[in-house]
């Protein structure tokens, strides 16, 4: 039986419509690796009437009060919940992910964050007006910046949509959002969602590859470029952007250190660093897949850990015991495989190290031990199923390993000793550091990394400051 092929649209100023020259660009379904939908590949002309249509739509919706903003944003969030079971459908089609892992641990905290970012439309304030030089008052007016330009990733697309357009739009600003060309199905019916709530042109999807977002970011209409994805990515945006000089919001790789210490609970850390390693195939820039241990603990710890690899399964979306699907696409396989067949003579598979079955872009829950701070699996980022053990003799050689990639996202400690965990929290060079935990996220805390994972924040106040620029107004007293 022939799969019926869909025909996926721009979102352009209120209305859906293919790329102006007709081009698109081929879906793949990771799970059966059969096309299932084309996608516009949008050019030049696709960016400029998106980029137009926002631009035209600024002045009016700046201007609407930050209740009005909430009020639009909540709906958002209540319409998301009632079409949350074609937001799954969506998001496995796109990504091959288990439908009820997408349906409990991704469609609740987006609405949550739209609800948050809907509060924080009413918190938009400056200190508060005071006289710093005789006769003249000073006030700071907090701004929304303009037309936001956004990328979002394949690995989390409605999800990272979702931390991109709810933070611009509660500031005032107008978005142009552009989804991975893998994964632009969820993205789309965003957009058929929203366009019931918001007025033509404030919110707009364009579908394409690598230089359609390249052409959103060299845009002279957009204020603000952001971004999530690849350091290599994420360096062209911000090289691209400067030549304007727009304000840049980066979310690039991470190579997060899990650092297990002696005193531990060998059982309880390996449930939690098993879930945080392989949940979404590995593919989350926050994902605990570069631990170290003690060397006291380290040869029970990697036999306890290669069990629960061996315990986890990767399978079919509809498959419930299942914890995740497949890599999204067969680059992604490929950059996967090859790190484990280029493992150097000092390593150990543990377990997995292979594709799963022959159709589809599955691979198995793995487990290297043996390897050295050098090695290229520990200095990169896989992005797989893949979880990586050394051993390290102290606390200071733990910080050492632990801070030694150029990476710096995310990280966790497990330890009993609340002040040894004070000290490593001190230390760890990571944007945010777990303790006797790892991966959950909050709407109200900030994420987001130092080094070549990049700048700016997303998610909390700290994010939603990311979409204003301060204006100061000084005024004088005398009649």
């Amino acid at each position: 039986m022939t799969t019926e092929v869909r025909r996926l649209r721009n979102y352009i100023n209120g209305e859906f419509r293919d790329a102006a020259d007709g081009r698109t660009i081929d879906v793949v379904n990771p799970v059966t690796e059969e096309v299932y939908a084309t996608s516009p590949l949008s050019g030049q002309a696709d960016v400029d009437a998106a980029m137009q249509a926002a631009a035209a739509a600024f002045p009016a919706w700046r201007d609407v009060t930050p209740a009005e903003r909430q009020k639009a944003l909540l709906k958002i969030a209540d319409a998301f919940e009632e079409r949350a079971e074609d937001l799954v459908a969506a998001e496995s089609e796109n990504t091959g992910k288990p439908l009820e892992l997408t349906r409990t641990e991704e469609i609740p905290p987006m609405v949550d964050q739209i609800r948050f970012f809907a509060g924080a439309a009413r918190l938009l304030e400056g200190r508060s007006a005071g006289e710093y030089m005789e006769g003249l008052t000073s006030i700071v007016r907090r701004e929304p910046v303009g037309v936001c330009a956004q990328v979002a990733p394949w690995n989390y697309p409605m999800m990272m949509a979702v931390w991109k357009f709810a933070p611009a739009l509660a500031a005032g600003n107008t978005v142009v959002i552009k989804p991975s060309d893998t994964t632009p199905a969820s993205t789309v019916l965003i957009a058929e969602i929203i366009g019931q709530i918001l007025p033509a042109g404030v919110f707009n999807v364009v579908c394409g590859d690598r230089e359609t977002g390249r052409a959103m970011v060299e845009h002279p209409t957009p204020a603000m470029a952001s971004i999530t994805g690849s350091v290599r990515a994420g360096m062209q945006v911000a090289e691209s952007a400067a030549k304007d000089v727009k304000r840049v919001h980066l979310e690039l790789g991470g190579k997060a250190p899990v650092v297990v210490f002696e005193d531990t609970d060998i059982a309880k850390a390996v449930e939690g660093i098993s879930v945080a390693g392989y949940f979404n195939a590995g593919q989350d820039c926050t994902a605990a897949t570069r631990v170290m241990v003690h060397e006291s603990i380290h040869d029970e710890f990697v036999t306890a850990l290669a069990k629960a690899a061996a315990d986890t399964k990767t399978g079919l979306p509809d498959d419930e015991d299942v914890l995740y699907g497949p890599l999204n696409n067969a680059n992604q396989l490929a950059q996967v495989s090859g790190f484990i067949e280029r493992l150097p003579a000092h390593a150990k598979v543990e377990a997995g190290g292979h594709r799963v079955g022959e159709k589809g872009y599955f691979y198995a829950p793995t487990v290297v031990s043996g390897l050295r701070q050098e090695d290229e699996i520990i200095q990169h980022e896989v992005f797989g199923p893949v979880i990586t053990v050394q051993s390290f003799s102290d606390e200071a050689q733990a910080v050492e390993y632990a801070n030694g990639v150029e990476y710096a996202l995310a990280s966790s400690v497990w330890t009993k000793d609340h002040a040894r965990a004070m000290r490593m929290s001190k230390k760890l060079d990571f944007g945010c550091v777990w303790i006797n935990t790892h991966i959950p996220l909050v709407a109200e805390m900030p994420h987001g990394g130092f080094k070549k994972s990049g700048y700016g924040k997303d998610l909390s106040a700290y994010g939603f400051e990311d979409y204003t620029r301060i204006k100061h107004v000084m005024t004088s007293l005398d009649d």
